[in-house]
């Protein structure tokens, strides 16, 4: 590489469950740099997580976190060239960037969604991922089905 590495920046923890995790999801919510409507966005969703889900003797930040959790892949796929050909190659996915990956997922799947409001979007498709199942989750089985398929090429890794 020609330049250095930028520099990690530390993200503050949010200001209700206090949870840098909670922070880099409503980073990946914001839009245009709105960050309060963004947590006002999460906070909802959270809310409605706690309703829908009141049988469930878990926290709704805990059936927020087990649903990233679900939506998490494990491998991915690259393109590689070797010799004219190009060949999908399985590849470990890095804690960061698997983190980054799902809570992306989340977010995308979310606003693809029929509903009303982002809130309501966003704890159907956390409720979806939880139970594992929805678009998000499907993604993630998509990813490792590829992956799979292709494991005759790992050795291609770099």
């Amino acid at each position: 590489m020609r330049k250095a590495k930028p520099k990690k920046r530390i993200l503050l923890p949010d200001p209700k469950f206090s949870d840098v995790m909670v922070t880099r999801f409503v980073n990946n919510l914001m839009l245009d740099g709105k960050k309060s409507i963004a947590y006002n966005i999460f906070y909802n969703a959270i809310e409605k997580v706690g309703e829908k889900m009141k049988d469930s003797d878990k926290a709704p930040l805990d059936i927020w976190r087990k649903a990233v959790e679900n939506i998490t892949p494990q491998v991915e796929v690259k393109s590689r060239r070797v010799g004219g050909a190009t060949f999908q190659v399985p590849i470990e996915v890095r804690p960061e960037r698997k983190m980054s990956i799902s809570m992306k997922n989340m977010v995308l799947f979310s606003r693809k969604r029929a509903g009303r409001s982002m809130a309501d979007k966003l704890a159907a498709e956390i409720i979806a991922a939880y139970n594992e199942e929805g678009a998000a989750y499907k993604r993630k089985e998509e990813m490792h089905r590829m992956a799979e398929a292709n494991k005759a090429f790992a050795h291609f890794r770099f």
